[in-house]
């Protein structure tokens, strides 16, 4: 029986202007249906996190909702806060694609169960580029390289919170900076992946394979 995930892209208060996240949703859904999983998309986070019954992994491709400082733009609906907490509980999977560590700020599950989140004035990345990204081996259960290149933001500087194994490393500002790491938490498998700004991140194929390994770990067992 394929998995079945609900991949959610940032509209609204989770949008940004840097960040094409329809973009970069349709490319992990791609990804996972060439795997042949069952996907959905959906550009409305907080509703789609209150309806997570049925799916065994949800991947969230979303901005900083508390970017603009207003009042207005903070409160999740508690049947969304709730949504989530029993779909953790229960186990599911979950993928956090690059900005995904400074979002979903209502959710008070959310920064624990990544590991890192990040901090505004003081993360911060270098100017998107050429990158190499090392890769550990064995560290995920579907063959990835140990090395690719792509064109991506170095996320730098993240609030760590909690253990975490890490996957892949990058070079940030004169020190190795993680990439991508998977942790439990609750009842659910995590995985993170801070690659991903846009398209052009996911040209590279073994970013795509890195993404199909970290997804297949975070369902592993269900």
């Amino acid at each position: 029986m394929a998995h079945r995930a609900l991949v959610l892209t940032g509209s609204g208060r989770y949008a940004d202007p840097w960040h094409p996240f329809a973009e970069v949703g349709a490319e992990v859904a791609d990804i996972l249906r060439h795997r042949d999983w069952d996907v959905a998309v959906s550009d409305d986070v907080d509703q789609g996190m209150a309806n997570l019954d049925g799916y065994d992994l949800v991947a969230v491709c979303a901005g900083d909702p508390w970017r603009g400082g207003s009042s207005l733009t903070r409160g999740a609906p508690p049947s969304s806060v709730a949504g989530f907490a029993a779909a953790l509980e229960r186990g599911i999977g979950v993928l956090a694609v690059h900005s995904a560590v400074s979002s979903l700020r209502d959710y008070p599950e959310w920064a624990p169960a990544l590991g890192a989140i990040w901090l505004p004035e003081l993360s911060f990345h270098p100017e998107a580029g050429e990158m190499t990204v090392q890769v550990e081996p064995d560290a995920v259960p579907v063959e990835v390289p140990t090395t690719f290149h792509t064109h991506d933001e170095r996320y730098c500087a993240l609030q760590r919170l909690g253990q975490r194994t890490v996957v892949a490393w990058h070079e940030g500002d004169g020190a190795k900076e993680a990439a991508a790491w998977v942790r439990e938490y609750g009842g659910g498998r995590i995985a993170v992946d801070v690659l991903g700004h846009d398209a052009r991140a996911f040209e590279a194929s073994g970013h795509r394979t890195l993404v199909a390994a970290l997804t297949a770990w975070a369902v592993a067992g269900s």
